[in-house]
């Protein structure tokens, strides 16, 4: 039979509880009076119908003081609490029958006392050895796994606590760092030195070690997984804090470890007043709100107090989804009003409409098409995306008198070799221009590499590969990137705004480059397996490289020029660079605009080359529609008033 589908309700196992400690409150009655000689003559039958009463009653007491809503397998401290209380409402009770019935004149003053200890030792006990005999019998059916729990402070003492009481893992071992703790034993489970963990692993059979480090620094965590990467296990860890109220843990609360901890990164405290310059208090827009960095960006802006947040994105369901979560972010007696608006950058009229309706006043533009394999395969939509919708909202914002526009870049957009690259370098150039004719609105951009976590980045891509079975593909074992976490360049994207004085580009610093084979390889080490290669056939998971994509390079780089100064925060650097006027750049924008509109790939490639300096594409033959533009130019219909033509701005 299997314990979990016992073919009893649970107001069947309730009604038997009841009846159990109905007659061990009974029993308690007997034994307490047969032990102190105290006798009942002529009073046996009245005595019995008050008795009987009085544990009725103290039963109906047990259950309106849940004392059988908590499950025998799950009982803790706070169900004995429960226990203690129950027991002591029913020797109330039977003091009460037994001084005012039974022995008004000469009582025997140690009959209650007799009967409460008796009571809470049958009651107790009862459900204490119920629980013991429960949990042998689980962990015979289904063995648990052995894991050794890295980290012997507060949080592993409530980890093993959760995972005795639950039927997945058994604490075998603790390993701490502190000298002071090793060899005592902590909730029952010993300490050993990190030195020790090669020896506990074959001792027990060990295939997991759960790390319970939450205060450790990113930095200390780095080192720990260092020195675990070469035992073979599967390196997981729990969230800072878990639901252990009911005594059940979970095992989807132990996740795999995160990629933070892989490379080590601290966050800088962000400055509070650069934080809230431009947004406590004022109408904020961000463009992209729903991608995964239009979404952290609007969770740090929400929590500093703007007026409104008005989200604009084209994704729908995203777009419900953020508003959904930021909604339940708000502070409570937060006045903060949050807008959800669908649309496209790229229309000029719906933009005009929002930042004049809503009274913007600062904008974060982040909608962009970011994919380099994708936009070398939509090189139309991702020219006019890119460079259109950053052009019109920044018109949009400049007509409106908006005070600062920050647009989200790409270190991509150094030296490109792919047209999404290009794209962001020509928009970052509008901006430029766009500064450098007018002093109302500030511009300014913001410059990093890839963020952790957002959508299409390589570490969820490993983890699902490695889940089955790889292989890993890795495009070129020399290739590196540069990581920064979501809410490291959330944070950063809205100090640097505030530092700026009107075209500048800001660079964050992203720290060394990592190589991705070797975060491949980490993360396959971390995850239980062995890489399989050239010196190593007998492996788990192998890597294969399938070759650089269209467009992408081996080496990323954050500046164009040498020129680059400080500024008052640690991580984020001012770039002086080159840029085209808008004498120069108006009339590539309407060359674009008209290549775009007909499809002529071959047009659009050389408005690129002539407006990014040092870009040199090979063929757009990636894209479907090279074919047909390359043989014939294809007229789409005009465009229409609520779309996006840029239209001349006006000289001042």
């Amino acid at each position: 039979m299997n314990l979990y589908t016992i073919p009893l309700s649970r107001t069947v196992k309730q009604i038997l509880l009841m009846l159990a400690d109905g007659l061990m409150l009974a029993l308690a009655t007997w034994l307490s009076f047969n032990m102190l000689g105290i006798g009942a003559e002529g009073q046996g039958e009245r005595l019995t119908l008050y008795f009987a009463a009085a544990i009725m009653i103290s039963v109906g007491g047990f259950y309106r003081i849940g004392l059988y809503r908590a499950l025998l397998l799950y009982m803790g401290v706070q169900s004995g609490f429960i226990v203690l209380q129950g027991v002591s409402v029913a020797a109330v009770l039977f003091g009460a029958v037994y001084y005012l019935i039974l022995s008004p004149e000469s009582p025997n003053n140690a009959v209650v006392p007799m009967f409460w200890m008796i009571a809470l030792l049958s009651i107790g006990g009862s459900r204490f050895v119920a629980k013991m005999v429960l949990q042998s019998l689980i962990q015979n059916f289904r063995p648990k796994e052995p894991v050794i729990i890295y980290g012997a402070g507060s949080s592993g003492m409530q980890l093993v606590a959760a995972l005795q009481n639950g039927n997945q893992y058994l604490p075998v071992a603790f390993v701490d760092d502190s000298r002071h703790i090793i060899g005592s034993t902590v909730s029952g489970v010993r300490v050993y030195s990190p030195s020790s963990l090669s020896e506990l692993i074959n001792n027990f059979s060990v295939r997991q070690i759960l790390l319970a480090i939450p205060s450790a620094t990113h930095a200390e965590r780095k080192e720990i997984l260092n020195r675990l990467e070469h035992l073979p296990v599967h390196v997981k860890t729990v969230p800072e804090l878990f639901d252990m109220r009911s005594g059940k843990f979970h095992v989807d609360e132990v996740r795999d470890i995160d990629i933070e901890d892989l490379l080590g990164r601290d966050i800088v405290p962000p400055d509070v007043e650069l934080m809230g310059a431009c947004i406590t208090g004022r109408s904020v827009l961000v463009t992209g709100a729903a991608g995964s960095i239009g979404s952290e960006l609007c969770r740090q802006i929400v929590g500093l107090e703007p007026e409104r947040l008005i989200l604009l994105d084209s994704f729908e369901f995203g777009l419900y989804d953020l508003e959904l979560e930021l909604q339940g972010l708000r502070a409570e007696g937060s006045s903060t009003e949050i807008v959800a608006m669908l649309g496209n950058v790229c229309n000029r009229t719906l933009m005009d409409a929002v930042i004049n309706r809503f009274s913007i006043e600062t904008v974060y533009h982040v909608a962009a098409y970011k994919q380099v394999p994708m936009v070398e395969k939509n090189v139309v939509e991702g020219a006019y995306n890119n460079i259109f919708g950053t052009a019109i909202a920044a018109q949009a914002a400049m007509n409106a008198g908006v005070r600062h526009f920050v647009l989200i870049s790409t270190d991509k957009a150094v030296r490109p070799t792919n047209v999404m690259g290009a794209t962001k370098r020509f928009a970052e150039q509008v901006l430029q221009a766009l500064a450098a004719r007018q002093k109302g609105t500030c511009f300014s951009m913001v410059r990093f590499g890839n963020v952790l976590g957002s959508s299409g980045s390589v570490v969820p891509l490993f983890r699902r590969q490695i889940s089955e079975g790889g292989p890993v593909t890795v495009t070129h074992p020399e290739v590196t990137r540069y990581f920064m976490t979501v809410e490291e360049a959330a944070q950063l994207v809205i100090q640097a705004g505030s530092m700026a004085s009107g075209g500048d580009v800001f660079v964050l610093d992203m720290h060394d480059p990592i190589r991705i084979v070797d975060l491949a390889r980490k993360m396959i080490h971390l995850m239980g397996y062995d890489v399989k290669d050239e010196n190593a056939y007998h492996g788990d998971i192998a890597i294969e490289y399938t070759g650089l994509r269209p467009g992408e390079k081996l080496f990323e780089e954050l500046l164009i020029g040498e020129s680059v100064t400080g500024t008052e925060h640690p991580k984020i650097m001012r770039a002086e660079e080159d840029f085209l006027t808008w004498e120069e750049l108006e009339p590539m924008l309407a060359e674009l605009e008209r290549a775009c509109r007909m499809l002529d790939l071959q047009q659009i490639r050389q408005v690129l080359i002539s407006a990014v300096d040092g870009f040199q594409p090979d063929d757009l033959h990636d894209d479907p529609l090279w074919v047909v533009s390359s043989d014939q130019v294809v007229e789409l219909p005009a465009v229409s008033s609520a779309t996006a033509k840029v239209t001349p701005l006006h000289k001042r």
